[in-house]
């Protein structure tokens, strides 16, 4: 009898055969990731957030930037940039190609590198909120309303 292919097959049958594959995309992020950390030690901590290694394959190492500036400025050091990454133990890579891409700035800014400032909460004082009612007495109408507002703003504690 014939196997029937619509019958449900095992979830371990499935991952069998996913398994190289997933291995094989895992070591890919990897060795992106690590080109990435020799990309950002070489460009430093500003140039490095507008750009990133988007893929290596036969010794060209592909670099998108979010800009077409930055993509020439990386341009300008993309000889001392594959000097770098050859010193890093990367002897195979040939050449280094970079392609402006302004979507990357969406796939940059979902990185978890985001910096956490404290806001901070700044307060009128209350000499500051007196100097703008006496402003606002000698104002035209529309802007004695909003200095007024202003400095009510002043007065609440």
């Amino acid at each position: 009898m014939a196997k029937d292919r619509y019958a449900p097959k095992a979830l371990g049958d499935i991952m069998a055969g996913l398994s190289g594959r997933l291995a094989s995309y895992a070591g890919k992020t990897q060795g992106l990731s690590s080109q990435q950390a020799i990309l950002d030690e070489f460009l430093g901590e500003i140039l490095s957030k507008k750009c990133r290694v988007s893929n290596y394959r036969d010794g060209t190492l592909m670099i998108e930037a979010v800009s077409a500036p930055i993509a020439l400025r990386l341009n300008y050091l993309k000889m001392d940039m594959l000097s770098h990454f050859r010193a890093a133990g990367m002897a195979e890579l040939g050449q280094i190609k970079i392609t402006a891409n302004p979507q990357a700035t969406q796939r940059l800014s979902a990185s978890p590198q985001h910096d956490n400032k404290p806001v901070s909460k700044r307060q009128m004082s209350e000499q500051t909120a007196d100097y703008l009612t006496a402003i606002a007495a000698d104002a035209p109408p529309s802007l004695k309303e909003k200095l007024e507002r202003l400095a009510l703003h002043g007065r609440k504690k």
